[in-house]
């Protein structure tokens, strides 16, 4: 296996693809035709892609802001017929500052609901625990395994609901696709379905690596006041989710046993937010992968790297 560098997410009806600064949205239109928009990222890391976990935090923001965003041009497809009417020029700059309006308060809402229903709630639910327990430890502890219980629920019972379902196949659309690229496969649809819908670079791993690297964290914060230990904890979330990005990037950059060991549990959890994608979804994720990603060439480089 040789690390692409390429990235992505499943959307509505399709996948975005992301390499470098470019990233691509692929659709399978109601007509059944596959429509594909290719853009430049307009948010450059600069120096920060060179500070370990720093350039984690910016990058995970960085892939919020593009992720959101693929997300609600995909669902603009999808709008009633009496919405797909021509715009004047003045409706269509309009309609962009409401989305871009919409998409601040979709990523302020997420965030607030995140961190109330992750982070607070378990924090408090584990307080219920201290009339038995007194070690700051175990406390700790308990407040990881009710985040992480918490987090495992939500995704269950999200993957009931029907559109989520073909989201999730498209997730494994995406998967498969970079599966079938970084081990030496040619891309189409037969390589594609025989290849793993687990990957170690995937957002679903690195949030379950934020959960349970915050238990092990959470547990130096020794201070009495209730607040305080919040405040701290909102606090090292980002240095957190730093480390878990610089893991998940070692991992999916190697096949070091060990790593692969680690990143297991990660994997597993995928085995919910992923399913097998039919035919039609992988040829989606074919599309947006060539869009902005020559395989051929990657490929090429792989034999000649190995002969």
């Amino acid at each position: 296996m040789k690390f692409s560098g390429i990235g992505g997410q499943a959307v509505m009806e399709g996948v975005m693809m992301r390499n470098k600064d470019q990233y691509a949205v692929a659709v399978r239109l109601p007509n059944h035709e596959i429509h594909v928009d290719k853009r430049k990222d307009k948010f450059d890391l600069g120096i920060w892609k060179r500070i370990p976990i720093v350039r984690g935090v910016v990058s995970f923001f960085a892939s919020l802001i593009v992720g959101i965003k693929a997300l609600m041009y995909s669902a603009s497809f999808y709008e009633e017929e009496e919405e797909q009417k021509e715009l004047t020029e003045e409706e269509k700059a309009k309609k962009d500052r409401k989305e871009k309006a919409e998409m601040g308060g979709t990523l302020f809402f997420s965030m607030v609901v995140a961190l109330v229903v992750f982070m607070m709630l378990p924090y408090y639910l584990s307080k219920a625990c201290s009339y038995f327990v007194s070690s700051v430890s175990v406390m700790a502890f308990v407040e990881g395994v009710i985040r992480v219980t918490l987090f495992l629920l939500y995704v269950l019972l999200i993957s009931q609901m029907e559109d989520i379902k073909r989201v999730f196949m498209y997730h494994g659309a995406e998967h498969k696709c970079i599966n079938c690229i970084e081990h030496g496969l040619e891309l189409n649809v037969e390589n594609v379905r025989k290849s793993s819908r687990q990957h170690k670079r995937c957002g679903t791993s690195f949030i379950f690596i934020v959960f349970i690297l915050s238990v092990f964290v959470f547990m130096f914060i020794r201070v009495d006041s209730h607040l305080l230990q919040l405040l701290l904890r909102l606090l090292l979330v980002p240095v957190i989710a730093g480390i878990s990005y610089e893991f998940i990037q070692l991992a999916g950059r190697t096949d070091n046993k060990v790593m692969d060991i680690l990143s297991r549990p990660g994997m597993w959890v995928q085995n919910m937010t992923t399913r097998e994608p039919d035919d039609d979804m992988i040829e989606v994720g074919i599309a947006s992968v060539e869009a902005v990603f020559d395989w051929k060439k990657f490929q090429e480089e792989m034999k000649s790297n190995q002969e």
